[in-house]
C-alpha cells in the first residue's frame, strides 16, 4: 500500500475523483444516444472505446504514467481475463485497457451508484453478490448463452475483492468453472503498481507508473472440476511469482 501522500498528491487525487464522475456523467447520455440509434448493436464499440476516455484523463490527473505491456501476441476474443485485485485504481486500469469485446464482472453494490447502474446495465456488465459464492457462480453461468451468442470475453478479479490477506488473496472459483464449462483459454493480467501507489479504498493516489502485463493465454482445454484446486493453485502461483512474493512469504497458504 502506498504510504502518506503529498500535499499535491492530496489535490490531485481530489481532483481525479471529480474528472472520474464527471467524465461518467458526460458520457452515460452519449452511451445512452447511440445505444438507441444503433438498436444496442454499438455494445462493444462503447465499451472498448469509453472506457479509455473515461480512464485517461483520471490517469493522468493522478499524475500515473499507464503502460499496457503485451507478452506474447494478442488473442481473439472470446477469452477469460483474470486480474489481480487490490486497489480502488484497478476499476480505472482495467476500463482503460479498451479490450475487444469486453464484458467485465463487478461487485453488486456498485450498481449503487446510480452512474455505474446505468451505464452497467445499458453495456452489459455483470454484477454479482461476491460474498454468496453459489450465487456468483449461478450468475455467470447465466451469461454463457451470451457470451457465445456475442463472442465475449470476460474479466475477473479472482480474488473477489481488493481486502484480502497478503499480496494476492486466495481465488474464488467463478473464472475457473467459466473457464471449463465454456473451454476457453484464461489470459492473466498483471497490474504493477496499483497497490504500491493506491491508498486501497480510494482514488487517492501517489502519482508513478502502472504496467499492466497482459501474458500468453493459459489453455484450459485438457482441465477438469476435479483438478481445479490445483488448476487455481498454479495460477495463483505465478500471480505471487510476478508479484514477486515467494511460497515462504506467501501468509495465505
Amino acid at each position: 500500500m502506498a504510504s502518506s501522500l503529498t500535499f499535491i498528491e492530496y489535490l490531485r487525487s481530489i481532483l481525479a475523483i471529480i474528472v472520474f464522475f464527471l467524465m461518467f456523467a458526460i458520457c452515460t447520455p452519449v452511451i445512452a444516444v447511440l445505444l438507441l440509434l444503433s438498436f444496442g448493436r454499438a455494445t462493444n464499440f462503447i465499451v472498448e472505446n469509453f472506457g479509455p476516455i473515461i480512464a485517461y484523463p483520471v490517469l493522468w490527473t493522478l499524475g500515473i504514467r499507464f503502460n499496457v505491456i503485451q507478452h506474447g501476441e494478442p488473442v481473439n476474443p472470446p477469452v477469460i481475463y483474470t486480474i489481480n485485485h487490490s486497489s480502488t485504481l484497478d476499476l480505472v486500469t482495467m476500463i482503460a485497457l479498451g479490450l475487444p469485446h469486453i464484458r467485465f464482472v463487478a461487485k453488486w453494490e456498485l450498481q449503487y451508484n446510480p452512474l455505474f447502474f446505468i451505464v452497467g446495465r445499458l453495456t452489459g456488465q455483470i454484477f454479482i453478490q461476491r460474498k454468496r459464492s453459489a450465487k456468483a457462480i449461478q450468475k455467470l453461468q447465466n451469461t454463457y448463452d451470451r457470451i457465445h451468442r456475442d463472442n465475449l470475453s470476460i474479466m475477473v478479479a479472482p480474488e473477489g475483492s481488493r481486502k484480502h490477506p497478503g499480496v494476492i488473496g486466495p481465488f474464488k472459483k467463478g473464472a475457473f468453472h467459466m473457464a471449463i464449462d465454456l473451454g476457453l483459454p484464461i489470459v492473466p493480467i498483471y497490474f504493477e503498481g496499483n497497490q504500491e501507489l493506491s491508498l486501497g479504498g480510494s482514488l487517492f493516489s501517489k502519482s508513478g507508473t502502472i504496467n499492466a502485463h497482459i501474458h500468453p493465454p493459459v489453455d484450459t482445454s485438457e482441465w477438469k472440476k476435479e483438478t481445479m484446486d490445483e488448476h487455481i493453485k498454479q495460477l495463483r502461483d505465478r500471480y505471487l511469482e510476478w508479484a514477486g512474493v515467494s511460497k515462504a512469504q506467501d501468509i495465505v497458504s
